[in-house]
C-alpha cells in the first residue's frame, strides 16, 4: 500500500483533494481532526499535557481547555513548541495503527505541515495542493471570519516551516483548472 501525504498552505484545498478521495472510496486520515481527538482521548498524551500545562489544560469534564491553552502559549510562545513535540508524535503512532488497518494500493493522509510533524518520513508520495494567494486569503476568510492580514500571517508562517520537497505531485486548485483530472493523473502516477 502506498501512503500519500496530502499537504498544502491554509486554503489551498487540501480538504477538498481529501473529500474527492473519501467519495471515491478511498481512506483519508485528517491530522487536524485527529489531533484535537488524541489530545482530548490519549490517556498519555494527555497526562503529558497535564506535566507541562498543569490540571488546567483540560476543563472539569476532562476535555481540552484550548481557549486556556492559547492564552498560555500567546504569552509564553515556547510553548506551542513543547506542546507540538507532544502531539506530533501522538499523531504519527495513531497514523501508524491506522494505515496497518487500511486495505487497498492507497491510504491518505492530509497535513499542512509535514517537515514538523515527521510525516515526510511516513510519505512515499507526495501531493502538495496549491493555490494563488489571493484565492487562499479569500477562501480562508469567508470561513473564518480572519482579517486579509491575519490570514495572510498564517500563510507566510506556513510558508516558512515548509519548503517543497524535490519529488512530489503538485496540484493545482486555482479554481481554473479542473481538480478532478489532476488527482485522476496523480493517482495513475
Amino acid at each position: 500500500m502506498r501512503r500519500v501525504i496530502i499537504t498544502g498552505g491554509i486554503g489551498s484545498g487540501k480538504s477538498v483533494v481529501s473529500h474527492m478521495l473519501l467519495v471515491m472510496g478511498y481512506p483519508v486520515y485528517d491530522c487536524d481532526s485527529r489531533a484535537i481527538d488524541l489530545i482530548d482521548t490519549d490517556s498519555s498524551l494527555k497526562a503529558a499535557i497535564v506535566e507541562l500545562l498543569g490540571k488546567q489544560a483540560y476543563d472539569k469534564n476532562g476535555h481540552y481547555d484550548r481557549q486556556w491553552v492559547a492564552q498560555q502559549v500567546f504569552t509564553d510562545r515556547s510553548l506551542l513548541d513543547k506542546i507540538n513535540n507532544l502531539v506530533h508524535p501522538a499523531v504519527l503512532r495513531d497514523i501508524e495503527r491506522w494505515s496497518q488497518q487500511q486495505s487497498g494500493s492507497y491510504c491518505f493522509v492530509e497535513t499542512a505541515l509535514m517537515r514538523q510533524s515527521g510525516l515526510n518520513m511516513l510519505a512515499d508520495v507526495i501531493w502538495r495542493v496549491t493555490a494563488p494567494d489571493t484565492l487562499r486569503i479569500d477562501r480562508v476568510r469567508r470561513r473564518s471570519g480572519l482579517t486579509a492580514h491575519q490570514v495572510m500571517e498564517r500563510i507566510e508562517a506556513q510558508r516558512s516551516k515548509e519548503a517543497p520537497f524535490d519529488e512530489e505531485i503538485v496540484l493545482v486548485n486555482d479554481g481554473c483548472r479542473p481538480l478532478l483530472p489532476q488527482v485522476m493523473a496523480a493517482l495513475q502516477a
